[in-house]
């Protein structure tokens, strides 16, 4: 399953990149995907619609075990 959410984050990160921001795989756990968003997308007003709208409805509607994704503010 990791392998997947890597692979679908990867086909997510040019439209992210192209925008002047980027993602972070950092681990699954309890079904939950955490990201950490960099760059640009770190301070966006978007990011929860990003998230929410993009990032996780891709990401469950290819692996749906997975319960949500959880962006990391480091």
């Amino acid at each position: 399953m990791e392998e997947q959410v890597k692979e679908l984050i990867e086909s997510i990160r040019p439209f992210l990149i192209q925008d002047g921001g980027d993602i972070e795989f950092l681990r699954i756990e309890d079904n939950y995907v955490y990201i950490k968003l960099t760059g640009a997308c770190k301070n966006c007003l978007y990011q929860d619609g990003t998230i929410s709208y993009g990032i996780e409805a891709l990401i469950k509607d290819k692996i749906p075990e997975i319960e949500g994704v959880i962006n990391v503010d480091l």
